[in-house]
């Protein structure tokens, strides 16, 4: 069985490092002339579909954004994650769960379980009631070849309080999440399977990223205030696994399909040129 992280690194190599987040806000449906409702969430994700999945090797559906439309938006959920893997198209579900025991299993069940109706290749999770109480996500990702994006340091202004604070060990909170996971990927070629979620707005924080050997997901793109030059100071070094994210700054460009086909391009062409200047 191949692994998420040896699919994620052809993926990269056919079709760009670009990531781009299916967040349908009220007010992005608003702007798109679509009603708030069940209806005008699927007509809003078909239209992406349409217009990004041959053109992007992973994407990032928020499901916080599908739930508040209740089963039907769930359901829409289900089939976008259909439509986007049928296109070939690796599907990163931000869920940014995080519990203990059958709890986790539970949402690793419900996410990386191939069984399941919403399973998908990665999901996002919070690691703050410490990294081993993910394991079960990890577990199953394994057996599946998922992945697993752990919050590390993260754009959001409260992040730092809980991520730079210095543990016993002399090390922050951040920097022993990027250590664990990197543990976890150790031997894994040509990339492992388990991410880190890194703030493209975090700057230069101190915090080594080198030894991850995973992937690297970086919001904060666009409509947040992130440029793709901000990848260069945040990922010195280590800038072969990042993952670029737009959502706002790409979606907004709908519903006209060519008009977002055009963002996407767009949004591709600079991160790679930035990631390229970087590595080379």
């Amino acid at each position: 069985m191949e692994t998420f992280g040896a699919r994620l690194h052809r993926a990269i190599g056919e079709r760009g490092p670009l990531c781009v987040g299916v967040d349908p806000h009220p007010s992005l449906l608003a702007e798109w002339g679509l009603p708030d409702d069940p209806d005008g969430l699927a007509t809003f994700c078909e239209r992406v579909v349409e217009a990004v999945g041959d053109q992007v090797a992973i994407v990032k559906p928020q499901s916080a954004f599908f739930e508040r439309h209740g089963s039907r938006g769930i359901a829409t959920l289900e089939s976008t994650i259909r439509q986007f893997k049928d296109g070939g198209v690796l599907v990163l579900l931000d869920v940014k769960r995080g519990d203990i025991g059958s709890t986790v299993r539970a949402y690793a069940d419900a996410y990386l379980d191939p069984s399941s109706p919403l399973y998908v290749d990665a999901i996002t999770a919070s690691p703050y009631l410490g990294v081993g109480s993910l394991a079960p996500m990890f577990e199953t990702a394994a057996a599946h070849g998922g992945g697993v994006f752990v919050l590390a340091l993260t754009s959001n202004p409260e992040g730092p309080y809980v991520q730079h604070a210095v543990a016993a060990d002399g090390r922050t909170v951040a920097q022993s999440v990027i250590d664990e996971i990197s543990q976890l990927n150790r031997g894994a070629e040509p990339l492992g399977s388990f991410g880190l979620v890194v703030g493209a707005t975090v700057g230069v924080t101190g915090h080594d990223l080198s030894g991850v050997g995973g992937p690297m997901l970086a919001p904060g793109l666009g409509a947040q205030g992130g440029t793709p030059d901000d990848l260069r100071q945040v990922f010195s070094g280590n800038v072969s696994a990042v993952l670029p994210s737009y959502s706002r700054e790409v979606l907004k460009r709908g519903p006209d399909t060519a008009a977002l086909r055009a963002a996407v391009e767009r949004a591709q062409a600079e991160c790679r040129a930035v990631l390229a200047r970087a590595a080379g």
